[in-house]
């Protein structure tokens, strides 16, 4: 609306002098304020001291282009209008029509009539008239706005906002209405006596963000509105105040600010109300609850940096009950379980030839009564260092060290040190056989107080290692279609016999589970308290195709087994006995249509299926999905129940513009739903509408079943809300 103003300059530099612009510049300054004019007629009307330009008129000025049917120029009052089909295009694309337009020389106020505007991202606004009152506010009466660029016969865009009166303050970058309309699909919806929203090219605004309104059985009606304060380029804070309609209202905020070393992101909410069931109906004591969310990270040197997560709330249902986003996001180097609060403080340092790490850490298990919470253990501290060592032909070893300090409110407390190092080397042995011969050497210490095997202050040192090789011999064949590789592999190794003492505490290795991604490791256990010694071997086959057009399959299969039954593992493990059972898992990456993976688990002996996971992402025209699919057998679970389920997340586009959503969580083994949800909505180049009903039939102490319906809405240049994309 007010960019019109240095195209007018240029037309009354041209019309006060249009011979001199014939003639060459004499320097760059001047030619950069060339001005070329063309017109059917140009004369002078002496009378009135008017210049004129007719029929065809067309004015260039530093990349600005303005046609018009006629052009005047009144020398006396330096008035400057153009009458008659006026279009303006900006070098950025931008288009300006007008029936007439005028301004003064000094370019401070001026008028058009009949106003309109198209932006290249399709853009438009159009008025009555639009007027220029100084060199930064603008104004247009009964304008019309929206983002929804309007195909050859469309009349009705999407959306619109229309309004009496619209102003554009270039200084502050904001658009405001008066007496505005929102109209979807040419219905006016929702009427606003004043309405604001940042210009679509200015910098972050303040300002109100897209409303969230929905409905639940826990919290009946709600609307929650956010505004943006935005503090500085580097900081901003949403403060986003929810009602509802069952219980007292919610204050959430959402801090954000940057650093020059780094950045910090804080979330929490606030209320003062009762507990209250998945109904609504409130119990207990009325008294200010709520959560906090925060994570920051920041540099120290090239080398080093340090950061922190803070996870804490008041009352272990507070986030099922409000739903409560951001329960499972990563704040740290580590990331908690479901239904479990993780704090924590760390620094890591790294350069090319070694890495190191420390933190504390704190956890909340909001799933546990208080007396069995105070037995979970909180690490304080826990570190661990490596340095490579590059020995050139002589292969690669590395010194490592680790520390774990584990303290509980109540209960056994531990304290383990752990040093070792590590070498291998790789070599091609005559007939392609690729030979990597290994060694590994781990010494632990630990001081443990009030184990069942133990006594206060005991003591218990151990060392480990393995000594070993493995042998793969790759066979390719290249084709014309498809590239073919397939690599027979063995592992074999002597470790230290009988590694596992009694005495020390399974704490890090209690929910391991041996799988094709571990089937080749000389210590076929993750963590530190649990060893896999004695002699073992672990041969499999891996099968590569790949073909010319991207697509490629992968498949593993294999089995490990040991000269002893170490009676420290379990059958969940799958390295109890002295066989584990059969491992497999085949990858097929089609690229954007279709990808799949699964892993298996075969009884050793039976070749029974113990265990199912696969995964689908499809993308194919209209139709996207993800899906996950487990079966787990009771006799390797930790708890002896037998496990199956299934979790999909889909969007079909019934129409160009219009699709449907459906979501499913379901646990097949007890017959039950834990989470579905079906939408539908309607989405184009500018906007996108969603209704989504959600059940949910987890049952947590108070909360049981529960439904809600969510309506959200994303307008362009406006707010952004939904996505196609699934987690």
């Amino acid at each position: 609306m007010a960019v019109w103003k240095t195209a007018f300059a240029a037309i009354a530099l041209g019309a006060v002098a249009p011979l001199a612009l014939a003639q060459a510049a004499p320097n760059e300054a001047a030619e950069s304020r060339k001005v070329t004019l063309q017109a059917d007629n140009v004369y002078v009307l002496e009378n009135e001291n008017t210049v004129v330009a007719e029929g065809n008129v067309s004015a260039e000025y530093q990349g600005r282009v303005l046609t018009a049917d006629r052009l005047t120029y009144n020398r006396s009052t330096a008035r400057v209008r153009a009458q008659g089909n006026v279009v303006i295009l900006e070098p950025d694309g931008t288009q300006r029509f007008a029936d007439e337009v005028e301004t003064d020389a000094d370019l401070a106020n001026g008028y058009a009539v009949e106003f309109a505007m198209r932006s290249p991202d399709g853009a438009t606004a159009s008025a009555n008239s639009a007027r220029r009152e100084n060199e930064t506010l603008n104004t247009l009466d009964r304008a019309i706005f929206t983002a929804c660029e309007l195909c050859e016969g469309d009349t009705t865009p999407t959306w619109a906002i229309r309004a009496r009166e619209a102003v554009l303050d270039e200084d502050d970058g904001m658009y405001t209405y008066k007496d505005a309309v929102l109209e979807i699909a040419g219905i006016p919806v929702i009427y606003l006596p004043y309405f604001a929203h940042p210009d679509p090219k200015a910098e972050r605004r303040s300002g109100f963000l897209i409303p969230t309104l929905g409905s639940s059985s826990k919290t009946g009606f709600n609307y929650q509105q956010p505004y943006l304060w935005a503090i500085s380029p580097y900081q901003d804070l949403t403060i986003s105040p929810a009602v509802y309609s069952k219980v007292n209202p919610l204050l959430e905020l959402d801090y954000r600010k940057r650093f020059w070393s780094g950045n910090l992101n804080i979330s929490a909410t606030v209320t003062n109300e009762k507990e209250f069931d998945s109904d609504g109906e409130k119990f207990g004591e009325q008294e200010w609850r709520g959560h906090i969310f925060a994570d920051g990270q920041f540099s120290i040197n090239e080398n080093w940096l340090w950061g922190f997560g803070v996870e804490e709330t008041t009352d272990d249902l507070y986030i099922e009950r409000y739903d409560i986003r951001g329960e499972n996001d990563k704040r740290g180097l580590y990331t908690n379980q479901p239904r479990t609060l993780l704090s924590q403080l760390y620094a890591v340092g790294q350069s090319s030839n070694w890495y190191a790490d420390a933190s504390v850490l704190t956890f909340d298990n909001l799933r546990l009564t208080d007396q069995r919470e105070a037995a979970i253990a909180d690490v304080l501290p826990l570190g661990y260092a490596q340095y490579d060592l590059d020995l050139g032909a002589f292969g690669y070893a590395g010194l490592n060290a680790s520390t774990a300090f584990l303290s509980r409110q109540t209960g056994p407390d531990s304290h383990r040190l752990t040093v070792g190092a590590d070498w291998s080397v790789q070599k091609i042995l005559p007939g392609g056989v690729v030979a990597q011969p290994f060694a590994e050497a781990r010494f632990d210490r630990y001081e443990l107080n009030d184990f069942p095997n133990t006594g206060d202050g005991d003591t218990v040192d151990r060392g480990v290692g393995a000594i070993g090789t493995e042998l793969s011999l790759p066979f390719y064949r290249p084709g014309k279609s498809v590239d073919i590789i397939v690599e027979p592999i063995v592992m074999a190794a002597v470790g230290t016999k009988g590694p596992n003492d009694a005495e020390i505490p399974i704490e890090d290795g209690l929910f391991y589970e041996l799988d094709t991604s571990s089937l080749f490791d000389a210590n076929g256990q993750a963590g530190y308290d649990l060893y896999e010694g004695d002699g073992k071997i672990g041969a499999g086959i891996s099968t590569v195709a790949r073909w010319k057009s991207g697509v490629q399959l992968s498949a593993l299969a294999g089995r490990r087994w040991r000269d002893r039954d170490d009676p420290a593992f379990d059958v969940p493990s799958n390295l109890d006995g002295t066989a584990s059972d059969w491992l497999g898992a085949v990858s097929l990456d089609w690229g954007r249509p279709f990808t799949f993976k699964a892993k298996v688990r075969l009884d050793d002996d039976s070749l029974e299926l113990n265990r199912l996971d696969t995964s689908v992402d499809l993308r194919f025209d209209r139709f996207l999905a993800s899906a996950i699919y487990y079966q787990i057998d009771e006799e390797i679970t930790q708890a002896g129940i037998r496990q199956e389920g299934v979790i999909l997340q889909s969007e079909v586009s019934v129409t160009d513009n219009y699709f449907v959503t459906y979501g499913l969580q379901r646990d097949i083994e007890s017959n039950r739903d834990i989470r579905h949800s079906i939408g539908v909505g309607y989405q184009d180049d500018c906007s996108r509408f969603e209704l989504v009903f959600e059940r949910s039939e987890q049952v947590d102490r108070q909360l049981g079943p529960s439904d809600s319906i969510m309506f959200r809405f994303g307008l362009k240049t406006l707010g952004d809300f939904g996505s196609n994309s699934f987690d």
